[in-house]
């Protein structure tokens, strides 16, 4: 079967379905795919708007198809219209059904979840450089990182989450600390993950974040992300030698 006629397929078994998204990587093996954070902030965008999804993992082409310029999990396909990049898609979650908001209404508080999404966006590299890297290039890359969470600390964070008392689109940008974090110590041995005597707020959020059910329920399983990550490690190991 191919992609086309699989897609095909999903629409007619699932007509009150007007979502799926692809999940496929490149290669024959998906599990990179699995353990994506970008992945599961449009879950976690789908599950807190209550909003139905087929979800594909079949290894087709359908990637290529939908999305064609990066070739990059995650991609939304909604009415044969195909989104990718995670936050672009989240946003467009959000502006398609407004029920449960990720965003305020007040124009300004809008603004101000959008400027710490852009700045988690902006500073993912930071954490891939502290984690990829060895010497001073990592002593660097940690410095800059311990920065993040100092601003994050200092000016980002609201009562309970970053807008409020709910889960909005900064936490969505920021979810993949709360989880991934411990597992790329773990692989890497490099520890910079928060401290509470250190940043108390971002430790209650991590907390707070991972205890909220939506979160909880869709989180990866830290055992087969460990083996992913030290297979892709030991991999980039071989590679440099």
């Amino acid at each position: 079967m191919t992609g086309s006629s699989f897609a095909l397929t999903w629409w007619a078994i699932f007509p009150n379905i007007s979502v799926y998204f692809c999940i496929y990587t490149a290669s024959k093996r998906n599990l990179g795919s699995y353990t994506s954070p970008f992945l599961y902030r449009v879950i976690w965008a789908l599950k807190l708007k209550g909003v139905p999804y087929a979800y594909l993992s079949n290894k087709s082409d359908l990637l290529l198809q939908y999305n064609s310029v990066h070739k990059k999990i995650p991609v939304l396909v909604h009415g044969g219209k195909p989104i990718a990049e995670s936050i672009v898609i989240v946003e467009y979650i959000e502006e398609t059904w407004p029920d449960n908001p990720l965003l305020p209404k007040d124009p300004y508080e809008r603004a101000r979840a959008r400027f710490w999404t852009k700045f988690g966006e902006d500073k993912l590299p930071t954490f891939f450089e502290a984690y990829r890297t060895v010497g001073e290039q990592q002593e660097k890359a940690i410095k800059e990182a311990l920065e993040v969470f100092k601003n994050i600390e200092d000016h980002g964070l609201g009562e309970k989450f970053f807008g409020g008392d709910t889960i909005g689109l900064a936490d969505i940008e920021f979810g993949w600390i709360a989880h991934w974090m411990g597992v790329m110590e773990e692989v890497t041995s490099v520890e910079i993950l928060i401290e509470a005597h250190t940043f108390p707020r971002l430790q209650a959020w991590m907390k707070n974040f991972k205890e909220a059910r939506v979160i909880k329920e869709n989180l990866p399983d830290c055992d087969k992300m460990l083996a992913y990550y030290k297979r892709g490690r030991e991999m980039n190991a071989l590679k440099s030698q």
